[in-house]
Formats: structure tokens, C-alpha cells, sequence
């Protein structure tokens, strides 16, 4: 199939992604994680808390039931209510990681090519992975975009500042490394 497994090499993109995410959401205050940098934008808060919601609802029982819960309410992840302070929003969200990661470390290679549904939507287990690996990503970005635009100047990068390509693949910080 591979020349190296599979899941290990996604485990390690996903977590990667969260690590992206928290970094980003660290460098701000409360008020920027709520902040909307433009009408009909989303603000971070939305973000965290429809990938959150999106994560459980495919992540539970991820072999054995649909990845669309009944209970699932998406419409109501884009809206924000009193109870969503940013301490239960990232309490939320962590949980949400820790679904997905408790349900693909306890993946095999050969389930890989099992049949799992999302939406009613036969998928292959290594479709539906992927699926939720880009659509983790695309998220991330955002998160990682809006609070760089709302920290403004005191942005610390994640990646490879602009302008120091040359000095970094010269000798690669080290908190990259980890990412």
C-alpha cells in the first residue's frame, strides 16, 4: 500500500494542526478571540467552536455510526451564545481533539480500507481521514490568518518569519521542529 504506514503520518499532521492552533489563539486576548475582522466574517470563537462541534460529531464512534450525529446542531456552531466564554469554548475544543486522536490511535492499517459514512455518504476509512484532514486545515488557517490579523505588530510567527528563509534553513528553530 505505503512504503511507511499511514496513520502515524496523519497523527502527526493533526497534531500539528491543533499545535498551530493553540500557538495562534495563545498570542491573543479574549477580546480578539471573539473580535469579527469584517462583516460576515467568522471570529476565531466561531471557528473553534464549529470545528469542534464538526470533530465529535465525526470522530464518536467514528467506525460504527454516521459522522453526521443526530444531535449535532451545525447551524448553531456559527452563532455564539452566553455560555460560550472562550475558557468552555477551548475546554470544548480540546475535548473534540481528544475524541479524534482516542478514535485514529485506536485505527490499524488494514481499517483503512473499511466503509464509513458520513452523511449518508459511503466513504473509505482513508477518504474519510482524509476529508477531515483538510477540512481541519482549512479551519486552522483561518484561526492562524484572523489571529494574526487581530494581534497586528506583536504577531509572533509560527513558521518561518518573512524575509528569513536563508537563516532558518540554515539552522531550523527549534519550535518548529516540534510543530
Amino acid at each position: 500500500m505505503l512504503n511507511r504506514p499511514y496513520l502515524p503520518i496523519v497523527l502527526h499532521e493533526l497534531e500539528r494542526l491543533k499545535k498551530l492552533a493553540d500557538l495562534a489563539v495563545a498570542q491573543i486576548s479574549s477580546e480578539q478571540f471573539f473580535a469579527v475582522p469584517a462583516a460576515e466574517d467568522n471570529s476565531i470563537a466561531v471557528i473553534i467552536k464549529h470545528v469542534s462541534g464538526n470533530m465529535i460529531s465525526r470522530w464518536k464512534d467514528f467506525l460504527t455510526t454516521d459522522g453526521e450525529k443526530p444531535d449535532r446542531d451545525r447551524d448553531m456552531e456559527f452563532e455564539l451564545t452566553p455560555e460560550d466564554t472562550r475558557e468552555w469554548l477551548l475546554a470544548r475544543w480540546n475535548h473534540a481533539w481528544d475524541v479524534l486522536f482516542a478514535e485514529l490511535k485506536a485505527l490499524e492499517e488494514p481499517d483503512l480500507g473499511r466503509t464509513i459514512t458520513i452523511r449518508g455518504e459511503p466513504l473509505s476509512v482513508l477518504q474519510g481521514i482524509n476529508r477531515q484532514l483538510t477540512h481541519y486545515a482549512y479551519h486552522v488557517g483561518q484561526i492562524v490568518y484572523v489571529a494574526r490579523h487581530v494581534k497586528g505588530s506583536g504577531w509572533k510567527s509560527l513558521t518561518i518569519p518573512k524575509g528569513q528563509s536563508e537563516q532558518f534553513n540554515r539552522a531550523p528553530a527549534p519550535y518548529l521542529k516540534k510543530l
